[in-house]
């Protein structure tokens, strides 16, 4: 059946890049805020919280930063401190696999409560895993 060009589904032009899948910089504000609120409220990511000292400003605007080029839009990270290099900047933190399952499974829990779009919300976990998983740099 063909479909009618004047219908809502076809006058909006596809996502060319994740980052306009989950709408821009406002979406990933909102999915990084609610990421590290949900750090601070939920006993379940306890020693990821701990790991992130005193106070969590400079740790949001540093993944908002880094999520809007990695998913396709602004490189606002790279423009400000040159390329990620995330295991690197990652050494000093003890990473086991308690805190990396703790990290995806808070960000799963933002994307969620953010309304990210199922079909890309099981994409970027995917992604988040596996980067997730290289960060580790112990094995507990």
């Amino acid at each position: 059946m063909p479909v009618d060009d004047d219908s809502p589904s076809s006058a909006r032009p596809a996502a060319a890049t994740p980052f306009e899948w989950i709408g821009g910089e406002p979406r990933v504000r909102a999915l990084v805020d609610r990421f590290y609120d949900l750090m601070d409220l939920e006993p379940a990511y306890a020693a990821l919280r701990a790991a992130h000292g005193s106070t969590l400003d400079e740790a949001r605007d540093k993944l908002f930063w880094f999520l809007c080029g990695w998913l396709g839009g602004p490189d606002h990270y790279q423009s400000r401190f040159g390329h990620p290099r995330l295991r690197a900047r990652h050494l000093p933190f003890s990473i086991g696999i308690k805190e990396r399952d703790e990290w995806v499974a808070c960000m799963d829990q933002a994307m969620g409560e953010t309304g990210v779009p199922e079909a890309l919300r099981t994409r970027l976990a995917e992604s988040f895993m596996g980067t997730a998983d290289w960060m580790r740099n112990r094995g507990g």
